[in-house]
């Protein structure tokens, strides 16, 4: 008589299911990819058009942007500039906070004040982005406004950039803090055992060991910021603008400005015509904007696979 087990048993019935769960996985991944392409071609075919009605050196390099007064311009230089202005002025604000916030988090926070901190700075990730664009609007603005030789309109960028810099805050200190969380123990004590300080372990060891996933969190915020709407819409106005001087550069986070998620809500909501030049304006915005998130997200993704470090 055999003592042999046999272990492979019925496996019919497993070897069907397990089938099924890897047709859904892969419809799942499929549609995603589809609908990706599926935008791509939806900007991509109206821009063209597009383009063979505007020469495309007087779209990527005019200074005017005019889609519905007489005569029309669609230079885009405009809505570029005034998309990285606020994302520069949200950049001073989140950037720099964002990283203190994770560093405290990670390194000095109690484990129960990090469980608390932690989930109340996500919140303002959840709060909708008109509230924020009203706040600015109606707060900051007139705050700003009060201090003494400080002179706002009542649209501008520098309440809008301020608040969308406090709106990407937890965008950056999350990611970040569990990038340096993730550092192993061993390399802080190791640190400490040499002499080091909390402060010098922060700043000398835990941050460059964690620089990966710092600078991609500042590279999804910005993303982040380049692509927000509302706020923009609500606190900054709808005057495209590109300086001609330095001083005209200064003075633009004062003033009214258009961004290109701005404009496109503008075009989209007007009552141009479909199929004309300015509404196919839309959608050449639409995917000036999407290269340059794009480009933004492939920049992430690089700096993460050269300077990931791997703790075995």
């Amino acid at each position: 008589m055999s003592n042999t087990i046999d272990l492979s048993g019925d496996r019919g019935s497993q070897d069907l299911r397990e089938g099924i769960y890897g047709v859904v996985f892969f419809v799942c991944a499929a549609i995603s990819v589809l609908t990706t392409i599926g935008i791509i071609l939806a900007l991509v075919l109206p821009t063209l058009t597009f383009l063979g009605e505007v020469p495309i050196r007087e779209f990527l390099l005019g200074t005017q942007f005019s889609p519905a007064i007489q005569p029309t311009v669609f230079g885009v230089l405009p809505l570029v500039f005034g998309t990285l202005l606020i994302t520069v002025g949200a950049a001073a604000v989140a950037l720099p906070v964002g990283l203190l916030t994770a560093t405290y988090l990670s390194e000095y926070a109690s484990h129960r004040r990090r469980a608390v901190l932690k989930p109340l700075l996500e919140i303002l990730a959840g709060v909708p982005t008109v509230v924020y664009g009203y706040f600015a609007l109606v707060y900051v603005t007139p705050l700003l406004d009060a201090i003494p030789g400080l002179e706002l309109g009542t649209f501008n960028a520098l309440s809008a950039s301020l608040v969308m810099g406090i709106m990407i805050i937890p965008m950056v200190s999350s990611i970040s803090e569990d990038s340096m969380s993730a550092v192993p123990e061993s390399i802080r004590n190791a640190a400490y055992g040499l002499g080091a300080t909390k402060y010098r372990v922060s700043t000398s060891v835990v941050i460059p060991s964690a620089v990966s996933g710092i600078a991609s969190s500042y590279i999804l915020a910005l993303s982040r910021a380049i692509g927000e709407t509302m706020i923009v819409v609500v606190a900054a106005g709808q005057s495209a603008r590109f300086p001609d001087s330095i001083s005209g550069l200064l003075n633009s986070f004062f003033q009214s400005t258009q961004t290109m998620t701005s404009a496109i809500v503008q075009l989209g909501t007007s009552d141009l015509a479909g199929g004309t030049t300015a509404y196919r304006a839309l959608f050449a915005i639409g995917l000036t904007l999407f290269v340059m998130t794009f480009v933004l997200n492939v920049v992430s993704d690089v700096i993460t696979m050269r300077y990931q470090e791997d703790y075995e």
